[in-house]
């Protein structure tokens, strides 16, 4: 097990940082969303860890091109399979100019302007911010390197299926669904959002129910017995909102070894579901 570093963060100074790079990581969702083909659980629109942040993977349209947010330098870096490449610093600017940048370099570089996904055009993200911090998004960019890395050692050891470990824009939260297989009974079996038994292992740095760093963990559909399950010290029940586990990142970065602290939880949470979900056949 390799223990991950979980820097200490200052809740009131990171909001104008977290707020940019969420709106940023929404202008890249929007190519993936359009043009990724689709997979179960929208896992096509999502972006995955990169080395130093987070990225588009490979887009394919018209030409092949890949966006990271770079966010150990701040700066987005669009590479295209011509060989042209962007690299645009990121200083708290709206996100509408960041997606202008995106759209003219593509264009120009050859890929046709009716592709553009229609969201980038809207005039809505012209809103700057201003208190952007370059060392706080490298400071995020670290914690979610953390999160990521604690969440593939977690993943690599259960055996059912599990989903890729993925950031969302739409949220700017981090999440791996665990899918054991058995499906919800009179549920449609081709609507896997509804049909799928399912556990989600996340982390947010807030919204609007938790305005703070948190990590959570929920359960569809959620036992009766599921609140009582044991959790180690730091770990509550949380049922405001929605109903699931919830750790403050806090708690967490004050634990003499955190990424033991989170195998453990969320290990003893899949076990949990494994006695309280799966279906026992004879």
């Amino acid at each position: 097990m390799h223990s991950q570093h979980f820097p200490k963060l200052d809740i009131s100074t990171i909001a104008p940082t977290r707020n940019a790079l969420h709106a940023y990581s929404q202008i890249l969702g929007a190519w993936l969303k359009d043009y990724n083909t689709k997979r179960k659980h929208w896992w096509h629109a999502s972006l995955r860890p990169s080395l130093n942040g987070l990225t588009t993977g490979v887009v394919r349209e018209g030409i092949d091109f890949e966006i990271e947010l770079n966010l150990r330098e701040s700066v987005l870096q669009l590479r295209t399979s011509t060989g042209a490449v962007l690299s645009q610093a990121l200083d708290g600017q709206p996100a509408l100019v960041v997606a202008d940048r995106i759209n003219g370099f593509l264009v120009a570089d050859g890929l046709d302007e009716k592709v553009i996904p229609a969201s980038n055009h809207h005039g809505e993200n012209i809103v700057a911010f201003r208190d952007y911090s370059p060392a706080t998004a490298g400071t995020l960019g670290c914690v979610l390197h953390s999160v990521f890395a604690a969440l593939t050692e977690f993943r690599a050891g259960i055996r059912e299926e599990t989903s890729p470990i993925q950031l969302w824009p739409h949220h700017f939260d981090v999440s791996m669904l665990w899918l054991p297989g058995d499906k919800v009974p009179d549920q449609d079996p081709d609507d896997e959002e509804y049909a799928d038994k399912q556990m989600n292992f996340g982390f947010t740095f807030g919204d609007e129910g938790i305005p703070e760093p948190y990590f959570y963990v929920t359960a569809y559909p959620l036992p009766n017995t599921f609140p009582q399950t044991s959790l180690p010290a730091g770990a509550t029940w949380h049922s405001d909102g929605f109903k699931g586990v919830v750790l403050l990142y806090k708690t967490l970065s004050q634990s003499s070894d955190p990424t033991a602290y989170l195998l453990e939880l969320w290990q003893g949470l899949l076990t949990a579901g494994r006695e309280q979900m799966l279906t026992i056949t004879h």
